[in-house]
């Protein structure tokens, strides 16, 4: 589709060695694509599996707008990492026809950062900042007025000899991704008018056509047991099941197999990859609970030094998928290990468990 705005120029493991001769098994060729997790990217609105909704208000908004013949208003999208949030960025560009230009909160340290790149923006362009709740609350006013009014404000000198030089910006739409929306300040996310939208956890069917695809586009003999074995394992996320798929592939490749349940189970069990998707820090953080702290209640902290992990790395990374399962619950004493839990690890649970999770 052409641009509608006017351009400026510029199971268990088994031992592999019994099969396989390492020095003499085939070398594959050299990709023609620079990344193998961008080639599996979808590349239009029929191959976005799921987010039905966030899809369907797009549409509005992009249609709409081009319309119109003016850029879509500013989007933010936030949820757990690997929902698809770049994946949607690229797709509204490619709908748009504009070019995308990302970059992440970390990467602008100063406001000449910002204004180098905002200036350098075509009309119809896409501004793509990942985890933007990381930028500074500097470069935050800065970027106040040029998604509100496309102005750059810079000042120029300092004391009584300041002044303010307004530069006028070409008509484009930011789209910014976060996994912690609350750090964002309340002034930027109002901002957002186009819409802040919540990425939610796939289904397992969403998972197995994800995996199906890509299985198609890597090449790869797959058997119906096999998807649907990766897509249980694969915590809700397309980026892990991807994962999961391509190290799946490694195996059956060297065993010279398809992708059967079996040859999964084998793989994932050298990953160490339980039937939930569980790896062996989760199951150690829900060990720890039922032995060492019997049961619970056990705080975030108590857990990170009994593990020799940090309490955040707990907290974020793990904790919200063994919530997700009903794996622990929060109380306001701490955490505590769920039925779900003890069954899955094959323990009995304590008989004044119902009154610990109150």
């Amino acid at each position: 589709m052409s641009n509608t705005f006017p351009k400026h120029t510029p199971a268990e493991p088994e031992n592999l060695s019994d099969t396989t001769d390492f020095d003499h098994a085939p070398v594959v060729g050299a990709r023609s694509d620079a990344f193998l997790d961008q080639t599996l990217r979808p590349a239009s609105w029929d191959e976005y599996i799921g987010q039905e909704s966030i899809k369907n208000n797009l549409h509005i908004l992009i249609t709409a707008a081009k319309e119109r013949q003016t850029p879509p208003e500013h989007i933010l999208f936030y949820g757990p990492p690997g929902l698809g949030k770049t994946t949607l960025a690229h797709l509204i560009a490619h709908e748009l026809g504009g070019s995308l230009r990302a970059t992440s909160g970390p990467a602008i340290e100063r406001v000449g950062d910002l204004a180098a790149i905002l200036t350098n923006l075509q009309p119809g362009d896409i501004l793509f900042i990942d985890e933007i709740h990381r930028l500074s609350r500097n470069i935050e006013e800065v970027l106040y007025p040029a998604m509100e009014s496309g102005v750059l404000n810079i000042i120029i000198g300092k004391g009584p000899s300041a002044r303010t030089l307004d530069l006028p910006l070409p008509p484009f739409t930011m789209i910014a991704a976060t996994t912690r929306v609350a750090d964002l300040s309340a002034p930027l996310r109002s901002r957002f008018s186009g819409g802040v939208f919540r990425l939610e956890f796939y289904s397992e069917d969403e998972i197995a056509k994800i995996v199906e695809r890509s299985a198609r586009i890597l090449g790869i003999e797959t058997a119906a047991d096999g998807v649907r074995e990766i897509a249980r394992r694969s915590r809700s996320t397309p980026r892990t099941a991807n994962y999961l798929l391509k190290r799946a592939r490694d195996w059956a490749q060297l065993k010279r197999t398809a992708l059967t349940k079996d040859a999964v189970d084998a793989s994932l069990g050298l990953l160490e990859v339980d039937q939930l998707g569980l790896t062996p820090v989760d199951r150690a953080i829900l060990l720890t609970i039922i032995e060492r702290f019997h049961g619970g209640p056990a705080g975030v902290s108590a857990l990170g030094a009994a593990l020799s992990e940090e309490p955040n790395t707990i907290s974020e990374v793990h904790e919200p998928f063994l919530l997700q399962l009903g794996l622990i619950e929060r109380t306001p004493r701490g955490r505590v290990a769920t039925r779900a839990a003890y069954k899955h690890l094959g323990k009995k649970p304590p008989e004044d468990l119902n009154e610990r999770l109150l």
